[in-house]
């Protein structure tokens, strides 16, 4: 097997005589990266829905709001263990133009506006001067006196817009860093620029190959960012004041335009950089990030150094790619791609620390392909590859992945993103009217079912907006209208969504003191879940399902075999008013409860003026999944609500030693909703009961 790699190192990577054991191995890793970075299907997948919640999103957030936008890996369509949430947020008021006379595209009496001045500034970074007053504490208490100019000083800005997220973050670079449940987060706070910067104005008159007279407009539309974090050298005086040109937007247009097998290589080379470069000794380790990876693939596809790009080449191409990055290592320089003087390598790989890791790379370098046997993820399936010559290799992705696959791929998206949605703050006939309008326009099946979920959590909210502003009017008939409006809106939401959307008739039901019929639509959506073809969050026997709902359009199978989680964007039930006042104080404004969780706290409650046996067993129920499920009904990030929940039967039960243990068990969960405020409120009243 070595001798068979270590001939595959000395061959000429671009020759058409390319043997067939090489194009076997290729096709081998091509499979294997699929099952890692997924499908080119499973990609679109989680590009579209992200694309069609931030159309939604810049639609309906206010001049006064702050905008969020995903970023980063996640965004790009990874889904590998090492990749993490980047979110650049920014407040929509702010603008940054490059020049003075840029200034006559808005009103002034709407903006604020931030001029760039780049003048003192390294390639890549710049000076941000406010031109027009702002009453906002964050920027003001981070600007600075120069020259008889008002700057914002990143470091600062850095300091003032430090929220502690979650706890255990800190601050990495511009960005505020963190873990939550094992995924790594990245937040920054920003400036959106409209305009391309004039430092990058070459990379719109470059010889382009790659990518096209189109895509480049679009992109420069699309302008920049402007990230808190100076040059790191601070050769200029300027480190703590300078902030740096993001194009995040713009690697996210290159990403997807790149087709699959492009894509899987930069996959390879962020896993290559995981699971080899970051495991070499010594003080090279970790100098290298995935941002690198990224550029070199960039420039790999602009200059066409690879003529083809096909499974068949794959480790071809993934052996130029390697060689661009041996050789910037080797001189120091790694250009950026939109501003080529712009040296990535300068802060860190320079001196000694720059030579061990040329030596290590080139020690990669000689042993060939041989060097991917030491990457966990692609090692065996090379090994194999060689071993198991004879053994037929299937590239065709629908035979890849599985339906059941991607439908998990999708209903977990679609779920995630549209209780995303729900986090803006407007009208809710704002999204109704937006949405009205996208379903007119051209839309991908994956878009249209988003759509078709985030319109069942508008009709919710509006079904219980609706209810608490009528209620206490002590007008009769309207509220008897109200009634009637809410309870064909949520029948209309479950009606669009799926099994669990059942559920919020039933809280209503309960809200509205309806009980019997509350404990009538429980036990139908207690029958829906019996169901063997149930495909609950991931979980799900696919044989079932696919013998249930196989090849039916997305639409029906998520009514007849899809459940997800409760989110409450508001209070909708009045036993869990203090945990939503706490949450919405320091966290998302929502509680996020398992589904049976629910489903058991509901029959708990309506049991409770019907038949109070039935009662003690809801209540037995919920008791025995909070205590004993390890994951499969209760994530957990979610076991704060579900131990404050039993908690809360269990003190409205006159239990009081076993409510305290509840509230207790709530307390050492991590503190995902920010509920321990109210968690101690209740300790208290217990105590003086």
């Amino acid at each position: 097997m070595y001798l068979y790699l270590t001939k595959l190192k000395r061959m000429d990577v671009f020759s058409r005589n390319v043997e067939a054991g090489f194009q076997r191995l290729c096709e081998s890793v091509f499979v294997r990266l699929c099952q890692i970075v997924g499908t080119s299907k499973q990609v679109a997948i989680r590009r579209e829905t992200r694309d069609i919640v931030e159309i939604i999103e810049r639609q309906v957030t206010h001049n006064d709001a702050v905008f969020r936008m995903e970023s980063g890996s996640r965004r790009e369509g990874f889904r590998l263990k090492s990749s993490d949430v980047d979110i650049m947020a920014w407040l929509n008021k702010y603008r940054v133009i490059w020049d003075t006379f840029q200034s006559e595209y808005y009103y002034t009496t709407n903006e604020t506006l931030i001029l760039s001045d780049s003048s003192q500034s390294p390639p890549g970074f710049t000076l941000l001067e406010l031109l027009t007053p702002t009453t906002d504490r964050e920027v003001q208490s981070a600007c600075f006196l120069g020259n008889g100019r008002l700057y914002i000083s990143s470091s600062l800005f850095r300091q003032q817009n430090h929220s502690h997220c979650f706890p255990g973050s800190i601050q990495h670079g511009p960005c505020e860093s963190g873990q939550v449940a094992g995924l790594e987060y990245d937040f920054v706070y920003c400036f959106s620029c409209d305009f391309w910067p004039p430092s990058a104005l070459s990379w719109i008159n470059r010889n382009h190959f790659w990518p096209d007279k189109k895509v480049v407009d679009t992109i420069v539309s699309n302008g920049c960012h402007l990230v808190p974090i100076g040059n790191p050298l601070g050769v200029h005086g300027h480190d703590h004041e300078e902030w740096r040109i993001s194009f995040s937007q713009a690697e996210y247009k290159l990403v997807n335009i790149m087709n699959h097998c492009q894509f899987l290589v930069y996959g390879l080379l962020k896993i290559f950089l995981k699971e080899v470069i970051d495991k070499l000794p010594g003080e090279s380790n970790k100098l290298l990030c995935s941002y690198h990876m990224k550029t070199v693939v960039f420039w790999v596809i602009q200059q066409n150094a690879i003529p083809l790009w096909c499974p068949q080449n794959l480790l071809g191409s993934f052996w130029v790619c390697f060689k661009l990055l041996l050789k910037w290592v080797y001189e120091g320089v790694c250009p950026n791609f939109f501003i080529p003087h712009n040296n990535m390598f300068l802060s860190k790989i320079h001196g000694s620390a720059q030579r061990t890791l040329f030596l290590q790379l080139h020690g990669l370098y000689e042993k060939g392909l041989t060097c991917l046997l030491q990457s966990p993820s692609i090692g065996s399936c090379i090994f194999s590859a060689l071993t198991n010559p004879r053994r037929i290799i299937c590239i065709d992705e629908n035979r890849l992945v599985s339906e059941v696959e991607y439908d998990l791929e999708l209903f977990k998206e679609v779920n995630t993103k549209a209780s995303q949605i729900q986090k803006v703050k407007n009208p809710c006939i704002k999204y109704l009217c937006l949405i009205n309008q996208l379903m007119r326009s051209t839309l991908t099946p994956c878009q249209v079912l988003l759509l078709q979920k985030v319109t069942t959590f508008i009709l919710q909210d509006i079904a219980f907006t609706l209810h608490n502003s009528y209620i206490d009017t002590g007008l009769t008939k309207q509220v008897y209208i109200a009634d009637r409006m809410s309870c064909h809106m949520l029948k209309l939401a479950a009606k669009f969504g799926c099994i669990s959307d059942m559920l919020y008739i039933a809280m209503y039901c309960y809200k509205t003191s309806k009980y019997r019929k509350a404990l009538s639509i429980i036990e139908n959506i207690k029958v829906k879940l019996a169901q063997p073809n149930l495909m609950y969050n991931r979980h799900v026997d696919p044989e079932r399902y696919v013998e249930a709902v196989g090849r039916q359009s997305w639409s029906k199978k998520m009514r007849q075999a899809v459940a997800h989680d409760i989110k409450l964007p508001v209070c909708y039930i009045d036993e869990l008013q203090p945990e939503h006042q706490f949450a919405r104080q320091h966290s998302y404004g929502y509680l996020y409860i398992p589904l049976y969780a629910m489903l058991h706290f509901m029959e708990f409650l309506n049991c409770r003026y019907v038949d109070t046996t039935l009662a003690q067993t809801a209540l037995k129920e919920l008791q025995v999944l909070v205590h004993h499920d390890q994951g499969l009904y209760v994530k957990t990030i979610f076991r704060d609500i579900s131990w404050e929940i039993l908690g809360i039967c269990q003190q409205m039960t006159g239990n009081l030693q076993a409510a305290l243990y509840s509230y207790q068990q709530s307390l050492s969960q991590y503190p995902f909703h920010k509920i321990q405020g109210a968690t101690m409120m209740r300790i208290q009243q217990l105590n003086t009961t």
